[in-house]
């Protein structure tokens, strides 16, 4: 069993923080979510590992390596256009060979073991399968209809739902799914629908087994989603309270309340950094309070007289007080925001 994690989307909708980093890479508990998802196949017992990559491909190079940071091996393979899902499977098709293999996408943060559906997975029977979770508000996803052990059709976004059992983001395909990857017509958006495909192999006789996830999952796509992400992580990563604060940080009259995760050579100054905060490397917080709220590397927040909470700065942001109670900020990479 071989994995392939999809990471060659534009991010157009986290935009500004994909102004200058990959979605992929964008931090949760100050680790790129591109990592959770090599951690999720490793600890599977995968360690083959295909990366499909676009324009980001040097951000993602660099973050991952060669993948022995995993004790994996991980392969590179270019797409040139986001032309859809099953687009980029068919990129893939000389890495994954005869091989059967689990495709995940790069911006999904999910909790959940993928053993136990590696073990109700049986190639010889099923074409794939497709991890499912039961959602409120199915017409924002793609959607199975279920008979038993097998998927009957696929519906991407209906009207009206034909259940509430949503595609999370987790595919287990047989080497069948390129043939019918190339069978299949762009859709009305001008791209290789990965439901489009799976469903030609339900049309062509082969089955496609359901699979049911209860696990958190996060499409990480919109600074609310990353920060509901980081709060889910540092809560189940965390001890209730606890704070991490690495030696070369430097603390001075301050209040931290965790769960909190401070960076490398961080400097927090007659500050309150309240719970579900991470705070990437390199940071300096001066006569602030910050909680539920995620900074990335190099970010810089002083003297300002509000309460900093859900809020998201990019690398390299300064805000700088003074002169209110509380304020949320979206702030793109390299800006200056003077109050």
């Amino acid at each position: 069993m071989k994995g392939l994690i999809l990471s060659g989307g534009t991010g157009t909708r986290m935009r500004p923080f994909t102004y200058s980093r990959a979605k992929q890479l964008l931090p949760v508990a100050n680790k790129p979510v591109l990592h959770y998802c090599m951690d999720f196949l490793v600890a599977a017992g995968i360690r083959e590992i295909g990366v499909i990559v676009g324009d980001t491909h040097k951000q993602i190079k660099a973050s991952l390596g060669d993948g022995s940071k995993w004790g994996a091996a991980v392969a590179y393979i270019h797409q040139d256009q986001p032309r859809g899902l099953a687009h980029a499977v068919l990129q893939a098709a000389d890495f994954v060979g005869d091989s059967s293999f689990v495709m995940v996408l790069g911006d999904n943060l999910i909790e959940e073991d993928l053993t136990t559906f590696l073990a109700k997975f049986n190639p010889t029977t099923h074409a794939a399968a497709i991890v499912l979770r039961e959602v409120a508000n199915p017409r924002q996803f793609g959607v199975a209809k279920v008979a038993g052990d097998e998927i009957l059709y696929l519906v991407e976004k209906p009207a009206e739902p034909p259940s509430n059992l949503a595609i999370m983001g987790i595919y287990l395909f047989t080497p069948h799914i390129f043939a019918a990857a190339r069978a299949i017509k762009p859709s009305a958006r001008g791209e290789l629908e990965i439901t489009d495909a799976i469903q030609y192999l339900i049309e062509k006789g082969h089955k496609v087994r359901p699979l049911t996830a209860t696990g958190q999952w996060y499409d990480v796509g919109s600074a609310a989603d990353l920060l509901r992400a980081n709060t889910r992580v540092l809560n189940s990563k965390l001890a209730p309270g606890k704070v991490i604060i690495p030696a070369s940080t430097t603390v001075i009259n301050s209040k931290i309340e965790g769960p909190t995760i401070i960076g490398e050579s961080c400097e927090i100054v007659n500050s309150y950094i309240g719970p579900h905060t991470s705070v990437g490397d390199g940071c300096s917080i001066v006569n602030c309070s910050v909680l539920n709220s995620i900074l990335f590397d190099h970010s810089s927040i002083r003297n300002l007289p509000w309460v900093i909470e859900s809020s998201v700065i990019a690398d390299n942001a300064a805000l700088v007080g003074p002169p209110g109670t509380s304020v949320k900020i979206t702030a793109g990479s390299n800006c200056t925001i003077n109050f």
